[in-house]
């Protein structure tokens, strides 16, 4: 009879279907500071190098919270923290600098540990950075001034790839530069988001130092959808809204709502547990995903040419009010779409109202061959949603040829005289367009 094949051999092979889906992906792998000051960071090194060694593009982005933390510990004033974010003073700048260097270099030089009979050895991994990240002040936040805290602006995803091209890992820290040579102190989970989303990243992947993340239940939750995700978050807030755990989930939560397909919560504590979540069927961690073939998202530049080409003959046919290039380019962000197989198939904007309780539902389109599978009804939801978070009470719409989908989908019919004021002037008396509204109420 022939002999048991060993556990490891097993494994291996196992893993190889995920060994070649991965192999040329591009990875954001999220590593807290305080991940960095673990005895068990070398292992995490090395489970990161492994990755490098399979194929995956990978750029890391490591914090420097606990260490700017306990270097700020000695200042005769404490250092502020609001909704979050540290308020960096002028003052302790020249600290926070030294410290995010420092904690940079410890990451370089654990890249580089080579020794005969480690993980490590012959790996010899290039860890590449710069001034990737550009960065404007946070400004002025509830009354609060978070001086040299800032959020990114822009990043070079031009100089990223060519890190990633030639083999290597490009490291990002949690620092940003303006056009006025300013350096600023960034979230580092914002840089990771950011990041992700320039360089249409496959995975945007969370190191968490609060152990598993469980439901009411105990059960450890090994995935949550978008709109799960969101939920947890929102009922969580309270208790988690200092911890690692939501930080992170909501990393997640921008990261997928951006885009991304898949985003993963893993333990620092547990041996592997990067490996386990990527190259095993049941992971280790949590992830968050959406639907990557049919996904709803946010608009981006590039999605110009595809939603022109979803309405021009909706625009054709007079139900859309044509809209140029021109205009479409300045007012994206104000629309989401939703794609499946990377083709846009249905589109919607969403425009708040000066008064910001109100805002207009227009440009909603779905592609002819999609128009009776529901996804018409699916991208309201999420659009109304959206309006819940801006705190918009009321969503109006102005229709000439789909009034009683409309009213199925809880929408009245109202006079125009109660559109505000700012777009009651801009009302289409030729077209004769319909209006309704809808109250939003929150889930």
């Amino acid at each position: 009879m022939p002999e048991t094949c060993p556990q490891d051999i097993q494994w291996f092979r196992h893993s190889a279907p995920y060994i070649n889906a991965h192999r040329g992906k591009t990875f954001v792998l999220m590593l807290p500071g305080d991940c960095i000051d673990r005895p068990n960071l070398g292992t995490i090194i090395a489970d990161i190098a492994l990755m490098v060694s399979l194929g995956i593009k990978l750029v890391v982005v490591h914090g420097a919270r606990s260490q700017i933390t306990q270097k700020l510990s000695g200042n005769l004033e404490a250092s502020q923290i609001h909704n979050g974010l540290r308020v960096t003073r002028k003052e302790d700048m020249l600290q926070v600098l030294e410290t995010v260097g420092a904690t940079r270099i410890q990451l370089e030089a654990s890249f580089s540990n080579g020794l005969p009979n480690s993980p490590m050895y012959g790996a010899h991994i290039k860890v590449r950075g710069g001034n990737f990240v550009t960065a404007k002040p946070q400004g002025i936040i509830d009354g609060v001034d978070l001086q040299h805290t800032g959020k990114v602006r822009n990043v070079d995803t031009t100089g990223i790839r060519a890190i990633l091209g030639d083999g290597g890992i490009a490291l990002l820290s949690p620092l940003g530069y303006s056009a006025t040579g300013e350096v600023f102190n960034l979230n580092f989970a914002d840089v990771a988001v950011h990041t992700a989303l320039a360089l249409n990243a496959d995975k945007l992947i969370a190191f968490n130092d609060d152990g598993p993340i469980k439901d009411e239940s105990d059960q450890i939750y090994r995935e949550l959808t978008l709109l799960k995700c969101e939920k947890f978050l929102s009922h969580q807030k309270a208790e988690l809204n200092k911890s690692n755990t939501y930080f992170s989930l909501k990393a997640c939560h921008q990261a997928c709502d951006g885009g991304i397909a898949r985003a993963h919560v893993i333990s620092s504590n547990e041996d592997g547990a990067l490996l386990k979540e990527l190259f095993t069927r049941d992971g280790s961690g949590t992830m968050v995903y959406r639907d990557s073939y049919e996904t709803i998202r946010r608009a981006r530049i590039d999605d110009v040419m595809g939603i022109l080409n979803l309405i021009a003959p909706l625009e054709h046919e007079g139900i859309l009010v044509k809209r140029s290039r021109e205009l479409l380019e300045r007012e994206i962000h104000c629309f989401t779409v939703m794609e499946k197989d990377n083709v846009v198939i249905g589109c919607a904007a969403l425009y708040p109202f000066s008064d910001k309780t109100s805002g207009e539902l227009a440009c909603m389109a779905i592609h002819s061959d999609y128009r009776r599978d529901g996804k018409a009804a699916k991208l309201l939801t999420h659009i109304e949603r959206q309006a819940l978070k801006l705190n918009i009470e009321k969503l109006f719409v102005l229709t000439t040829q789909t009034a009683h989908w409309f009213i199925e989908q809880g929408f009245i019919e109202t006079l125009t005289n109660a559109l505000p004021v700012e777009r009651a002037a801009l009302y289409n008396y030729q077209r004769k367009s319909k209006v309704f509204v809808k109250t939003l109420k929150s889930q």
